[in-house]
């Protein structure tokens, strides 16, 4: 493989050593569930207490997928010949030859797993013995003062398309220029980059507070764009309303995608948004994401590769580059032993 195409590779399967969200963690039962994330085929399950465990949908015996065998507890039995795998990754018992050099090994990939904000998440590292980095979410999650929803999706189209999308404010006043929060603001803007503790803000220069006029990019060992848009007094009681996304690599030409909604709300404003939200709002939100969706999936293979790029998408120019050279520095690493 050239240096060219394991860049490509990595780029396409996403970073190592990083956080990603993969299912909302409702999706997890005490039913196998087998995904695809981040260039691996992953098995995910519950106990009955509750806890989930991630491991690659992959027996070590002969390779069938542990997703079809049974859950016991905090291990998984193959449905071809019993191999039982436990959540470290390491085969403990082999039924049909017990004793045999298999029992014991360590020979089946593993996930660190954590549930936040309503999602699994689990860490990518480089290799199966890589110690996970603390998984940080932005302050957001944390602060009791906003309320917030999960909206899950999966498009069909590479995850960097969906990046790309986010980091384009400029997209709002002509795409969703018929929604009901992005009609306001002038159609033509100069940007700025304006650099953070842990990314950036790219931002119209000049207007706050009228329509989709900012992203900031934040690598917490996740990543994350956020984004505000100013709410009418139709959109009830509270501040903007807030954005929260991240984006994961699925079977290629496939993304996870991660919205959290969010506002600034307390006490009885809380309830009344809630409440408005889930009957009139969310509806109104997902049809705004489908206008990106349709857009995204009708991309030509390749489109990215043919492009004339302007002012407008120095956001993307910027994010892009970062992207890469985090790709390419651990693959020196990796190259330097």
């Amino acid at each position: 493989m050239t240096a060219t195409d394991a860049l490509e590779t990595r780029l396409r399967h996403g970073l190592r050593n990083q956080w990603f969200a993969v299912l909302p963690s409702s999706h997890v039962t005490t039913t196998p569930t087998s995904i695809y994330r981040c260039g691996f085929r992953i098995v995910l399950w519950r106990d009955h207490l509750g806890r989930a465990y991630a491991l690659e949908d992959h027996c070590p015996h002969r390779g069938a997928p542990l997703s079809q065998g049974t859950p016991m507890g905090d291990k998984i039995a193959c449905p071809y010949h019993g191999v039982q795998v436990d959540a470290d990754g390491v085969a403990v018992k082999v039924p049909g030859s017990p004793g045999c050099r298999l029992e014991g090994m360590r020979a089946t990939r593993s996930f660190p797993l954590q549930e936040r904000a309503g999602a699994i998440f689990l860490f990518v590292g480089e290799n199966n013995d890589t110690p996970p980095t603390e998984l940080r979410l932005p302050e957001e999650f944390s602060d009791p003062d906003y309320s917030s929803f999960l909206c899950y999706t999966e498009w069909g189209g590479d995850y960097r398309y969906v990046i790309d999308n986010v980091m384009d404010p400029m997209h709002g006043t002509f795409l969703h220029h018929h929604s009901h929060s992005m009609s306001e603001g002038d159609s033509i803007a100069n940007f700025r980059i304006v650099e953070t503790d842990h990314g950036f803000v790219f931002e119209k220069d000049a207007q706050r507070g009228v329509n989709f006029d900012w992203t900031e990019f934040l690598d917490l060992g996740s990543m994350w764009l956020k984004l505000e848009i100013p709410y009418p007094k139709t959109g009830g009681p509270g501040g903007n309303f807030m954005i929260m996304g991240t984006y994961t690599p699925m079977q290629d030409g496939w993304s996870g995608v991660f919205h959290w909604r969010l506002r600034k709300v307390t006490g009885w404003q809380r309830d009344a948004w809630r409440f408005l939200y889930r009957n009139r709002l969310e509806a109104r939100h997902w049809h705004v994401l489908e206008q990106d969706r349709v857009l995204i999936e009708d991309y030509e293979p390749g489109a990215n590769q043919r492009e004339i790029l302007y002012q407008h998408d120095a956001g993307l120019v910027r994010l892009r580059r970062y992207l890469k050279q985090k790709a390419e520095q651990q693959l020196e690493a990796c190259a330097n032993g």
